[in-house]
């Protein structure tokens, strides 16, 4: 499903127009991308959490040649299914 597919949806299920669902949508991920800019947590109940974490640097291969590369440490955004997602998939 991609953003289109979710505009489309959200316009049918909650009765209103595409541009109405698509600034909603538009906004919904502003909004979370602000947040986790920021390092703040995002708790959805029901559907999961996002946060960030730091990764630690570590030594790691290149495919083609073997040979060892460093891998600096970086920022990540982590998943986190809650509760209700966790029973359908597990």
């Amino acid at each position: 499903m991609n953003k289109l597919d979710l505009v489309t949806t959200l316009s049918q299920s909650a009765n209103i127009s595409k541009a109405d669902a698509e600034r909603g949508l538009v906004r919904l991920l502003e909004t979370m991308k602000e947040a986790i800019e920021v390092g703040e947590r995002i708790n959805l109940v029901g559907f999961g959490s996002f946060s960030v974490i730091d990764r630690a640097p570590r030594v790691g291969r290149n495919p083609k040649t073997g040979e060892q590369v460093r891998i600096p440490p970086r920022r990540s955004v982590k998943f986190c299914p809650g509760q209700a997602l966790k029973e359908i998939f597990f």
